[in-house]
């Protein structure tokens, strides 16, 4: 098994997760906070792959998925390729709503781009240095890859788990 296809069975895991996480969840309770801090199960979806499209998209020279796809006007939220999430406070969080469906099709999306361009690559591009002057030492295609399957595997992590003490709690199935 290549490098490469190693990076995309990681990324197909993190989607397998993303929809089992999703499955049958309603609006109400995929933006259930447990607290005014924490995050939502929709909110940690939009986010991980946030995160996936904002880094394959550079590395694919593109514009975002988010953006060229159309997805912002789905999550009515603004055309803003800066805006992943990072930063966000609790409320950015609550404001984020959105519906399975919403969800999944951006991750889609998102997932295919990232499967198109490692395709593309030969295991030896992933040592390829990155432009960005502002780290030390130059990060590669492979570091920035681990990074984007290291962030989607924690933030899957956390609505699975969400999603576990939401429905173990009965949170939304009291009268």
């Amino acid at each position: 098994m290549q490098a490469t296809e190693i990076i995309v069975d990681a990324l197909g895991r993190i989607q397998g997760n993303f929809r089992r996480v999703l499955d049958g969840l309603t609006l109400n309770q995929l933006t259930y906070r447990p607290t005014h801090g924490s995050n939502s199960i929709a909110w940690l979806l939009w986010h991980l792959t946030r995160v996936q499209d904002h880094h394959i998209s550079d590395l694919v020279n593109r514009p975002q998925i988010w953006i060229r796809g159309g997805w912002h006007t789905k999550f009515d939220m603004p055309a803003d390729p800066l805006n992943f999430g990072m930063g966000h406070g609790p409320k950015e969080v609550g404001e984020l709503k959105a519906t399975a469906e919403v969800l999944q099709g951006y991750h889609d999306a998102t997932y295919d781009q990232s499967k198109e361009f490692l395709s593309s690559l030969d295991p030896i591009d992933l040592n390829t240095e990155i432009d960005e002057p502002q780290y030390t030492p130059l990060p590669t295609i492979g570091v920035r890859l681990t990074s984007v399957i290291s962030d989607n595997t924690q933030h899957v992590g956390q609505a699975a788990y969400l999603r576990g003490l939401l429905l173990r709690n009965e949170v939304f199935l009291k009268p």
